[in-house]
């Protein structure tokens, strides 16, 4: 059995805690909009506020059949090598513009990039393929509105739809210039080390995954859904995850490194010691989570530029 209380750190306990304060014990056996109101409550509750300088126009994609809403962030000091495309975590049913509003903002303002957050359809009113189709019209969006190269992000279920976009217009006039998987769920398999050794990890775990993928819906030998279930990894954009040890899904990132790199792509990945999913909340309490938000940061920068400022091989970790 897992030692959390020798992994974990002090400040991170107190994150863990403080989300925790936010959840009844049986909220799994409320409704759909009652647990979204419970993470609402609970992400306005870690919410910092925007960095100086960065201001945000809420607007929207318009397609024949729907509207897509965005948010697009500006710095006062703009840097117009690229801009970046993020897409947020809340296992494909939670979340949405307000969610990451403030780390989508400080992405903005440390980045100097332009930001469009996208509020992909939500399961289970709408299910697989519906997130994944909203983040494929985004980019496509994205890519004729910019004539800059477009960065994809995305944390958790945001970082699986991200990497899923980039299977499916590698290849292109306009592909992604780059991905940041931030601790991506990529429909790894259950074998694999982080599964085991963190089945019950503090903030997600195995049980939560299963539930989140039977809202979900699909088949997850779909590429689509399930990246890692692609054949062919090659002619991937260059590829940072980031991942936290405390989590099932970080040898996903560590296992989608490796068949990157096996197909000749540019991948790195690195596991974030002590932290546990969801730390992003905690970027500015938790000291460990503040240092991972800067590699975050230092990644989009370096990618957005077209540059690949980690290891050959892309095996540090």
């Amino acid at each position: 059995m897992t030692d959390y209380a020798a992994l974990i750190d002090a400040e991170t306990w107190a994150f863990i805690e403080r989300t925790n304060s936010h959840y009844p014990p049986d909220t799994v056996d409320y409704t759909v909009a009652e647990q979204r109101a419970i993470y609402d409550r609970m992400c306005r509750a870690f919410f910092v506020g925007y960095p100086e300088g960065v201001t945000a126009e809420t607007t929207a994609i318009q397609l024949s059949d729907r509207a897509i809403p965005i948010r697009v962030y500006r710095s006062a000091t703009p840097d117009t090598a690229a801009m970046v495309l993020y897409l947020h975590g809340g296992g494909f049913m939670l979340g949405g513009l307000d969610s990451h509003d403030d780390v989508c903002a400080e992405l903005c303002g440390r980045t100097g990039f332009e930001v469009v957050a996208v509020d992909y359809r939500l399961a289970p009113e709408f299910r697989h393929p519906a997130a994944f189709d909203d983040a494929v019209a985004a980019f496509h969006w994205a890519a004729a509105a910019y004539a800059r190269p477009v960065v994809l992000c995305g944390d958790s279920a945001g970082g699986n739809l991200a990497a899923a976009v980039s299977h499916a217009t590698r290849g292109r006039v306009r592909a992604p210039a780059g991905q940041v998987l931030i601790y991506p769920g990529l429909g790894g398999d259950r074998n694999l080390r982080s599964y085991r050794e963190h089945a019950e990890a503090p903030m997600l775990t195995v049980r939560d995954l299963d539930f989140y993928a039977t809202i979900r819906g699909g088949s997850s030998g779909d590429a689509t859904q399930s990246p890692l279930a692609d054949t062919d990894f090659s002619a991937l954009p260059p590829t940072v995850a980031i991942a936290a040890q405390c989590d099932p899904l970080s040898s996903d990132g560590e296992a989608y490194r490796d068949r990157i790199l096996a197909a000749g792509g540019k991948a790195w990945w690195h596991e974030e010691q002590g932290l546990v999913h969801g730390y992003l909340r905690g970027r500015h309490a938790v000291g460990r989570a503040g240092a991972s938000f800067s590699r975050i940061v230092e990644a989009v920068s370096a990618l957005g530029r077209g540059s690949w400022p980690y290891e050959e091989g892309g095996k540090k970790s």
